[in-house]
């Protein structure tokens, strides 16, 4: 451990000429920090070739990644006043600015992208060197994500979409490149997949220019897994094109309502939902027939549907009754099925019925739910809100998810 100085030890340096400074240890942020150590790759450049980076298209990657950034940190006057008292070389005078002939993608962003790195580059020195794929794939989930504070106030966006994509009202499509996937077309409240996680847009800042002429802007990014991202919006463009597996998840509003008490010309029947009421003697129906219900979807006659039904277990081998039926138009049978069975869950009914043939049969479309709550869950349906609700038995009713 090194000595302090003492007053005599001060007083004999002083008689031989040396000066004695007691410096205070500098805390720096960290975005000093990163400034610091770019500019340090910038001055090893020089110890090595004897010159500052130079643009130019005949020059190496890193070389012209350093002028561009020797350019930005020129630029700053908060670099200046940091970086003063390590420039050995004079490196922040002078000017290493690329010529008007250049090309515009000289930026760093660009530049990397022609190594094929992608990364989000708007503070001075996060540049990376080029690395194996599994390397940039662990180096962005920790240096370009961090723990979104506020995720409570995400999670339930990212709930009521994975259950819209599991009833199919919201669908997932292929990002391709060549079909003219553009940055505009990223907004605030998109959803997407990325690297296996939902991303949510939930923030789009201001517009800017950037070096390369085109506008971009800021984005704040949330993640399925309770991270985030401050990223531009080509970076996230780019990182959509490289993931193969990458889908737009689509918006869950709908041109109109799933269903009409009056059909116009142009509406085309698609079907019908019923509920019908078991004449079982099954002791658990028996005991709770008023409100052991079975929902379904059909596109034909719901009578012809359940004319065999005390030979069909599905129908609880017994003759049933129809309780009511609702017409719709322009919808697809099935989804709408499984959605109306996603609501109703927690009130399935657990029944085991023997076959004709003497074997076990489980049916899955009996539900114990009073009629008058189905009839509330079509009008959701109606009004397109059935997503935000569902069953609950405690209370027997339709609540907020």
């Amino acid at each position: 451990m090194a000595k302090a100085f003492t007053e005599e030890d001060d007083v004999l340096l002083a008689e031989l000429g040396v000066e004695v400074e007691n410096k205070k240890a500098a805390t720096r942020t960290p975005r000093e920090e990163r400034i610091i150590a770019g500019f340090e790759e910038i001055q090893r450049f020089f110890d090595e070739n004897g010159r500052a980076p130079q643009h130019g298209e005949d020059r190496d990657i890193f070389e012209r990644l350093y002028a561009v950034r020797l350019d930005r940190i020129r630029e700053l006057k908060e670099c200046g006043d940091l970086l003063e008292p390590l420039d050995q070389h004079g490196l922040l005078k002078g000017s290493v600015r690329a010529p008007s002939s250049m090309p515009d993608e000289m930026d760093d962003d660009a530049l990397l992208a022609e190594l094929g790195v992608e990364a989000d580059i708007a503070p001075i020195t996060e540049l990376k060197h080029v690395r194996s794929s599994a390397e940039k794939r662990a180096a962005e989930e920790i240096a370009n994500r961090e723990r979104c504070e506020d995720f409570d106030k995400f999670k339930p966006l990212f709930d009521t979409v994975q259950d819209e994509l599991d009833t199919d009202v919201r669908i997932t499509r292929q990002i391709r490149k060549d079909a003219g996937f553009l940055k505009a077309d990223i907004k605030a409240g998109d959803f997407f997949v990325l690297g296996g996680q939902t991303a949510y847009v939930a923030e789009v800042g201001e517009p800017f220019r950037a070096p390369n002429g085109e506008f971009d802007a800021r984005l704040r990014v949330i993640y399925s897994n309770g991270t985030e991202s401050n990223l531009l919006l080509r970076s996230l463009q780019r990182a959509l094109y490289k993931d193969e597996t990458s889908r737009r998840i689509s918006d869950s509003s709908a041109p109109g309502p799933l269903f009409s008490s009056e059909s116009n010309e142009d509406d085309l029947a698609s079907g019908t939902i019923y509920v019908l009421r078991s004449k079982s003697d099954h002791p658990v129906v028996s005991e709770h027939r008023d409100v052991v219900h079975k929902i379904g979807v059909t596109g034909g006659s719901v009578e012809k549907r359940i004319a065999n039904a005390r030979i069909d277990p599905t129908y609880l081998m017994a003759d049933v009754e129809v309780a009511a039926t609702y017409e719709l138009f322009n919808i697809n049978r099935s989804k709408l099925e499984n959605l109306i069975h996603r609501v109703f869950e927690k009130a399935r009914l657990e029944i085991e019925i023997m076959d004709r043939f003497g074997n076990p049969v489980v049916p899955r479309e009996w539900f114990l739910v009073p009629l008058f709550v189905i009839d509330q869950a079509v009008e959701k349906i109606k009004d397109g809100t059935i997503i935000e609700y569902q069953f609950d038995p405690e209370t027997a009713s339709i609540v907020r998810r």
